[in-house]
């Protein structure tokens, strides 16, 4: 297996275990909750569960015998699941600020996975490019 499929299969497990983590420490006085990918979604924010879903698909199209060989298509699954997540984490990350009443903190597993989808992104950047080495 060459090496960016590993990078891009590890990074993607990463998320995939992260959006299921918390993401937001919410406190309010005394009274602290944290929110994780998945009780965003689940609350009003559907769109991010187009993350596991891409991250399942660039598990697949990495790891699968049929299309390790292949270049164009698993590097192309793998770019546009990166770009969606890091998109769709960044918009949170965006609209998670700071009100008068509550205060509102990123957690170590929102950045984790945020670095993760942009490792991803690199990973099939350097695959298209042909920058590829098997080990």
């Amino acid at each position: 297996m060459h090496t960016l499929q590993k990078t891009s299969i590890s990074a993607a497990l990463i998320v995939l275990l992260c959006f299921f983590l918390p993401w937001l420490e919410v406190s309010c006085g005394g009274a602290r909750d944290a929110l994780s990918g998945v009780d965003l979604a689940r609350d009003s924010r559907y769109e991010l569960w187009l993350i596991p879903v891409l991250m399942l698909a660039v598990i697949f199209f990495s790891a699968a015998r049929p299309w390790r060989d292949l270049r164009a298509v698993p590097a192309l699954v793998n770019l546009a699941g990166g770009l969606v997540t890091a998109i769709l984490m960044n918009r949170e990350r965006a609209q998670s600020g700071e009100s008068a009443l509550l205060a509102v903190r990123l957690t170590i597993w929102f950045w984790l996975g945020l670095v993760s989808a942009i490792a991803i992104i690199g990973a099939a950047i350097f695959r298209l490019l042909g920058r590829d080495r098997t080990t």
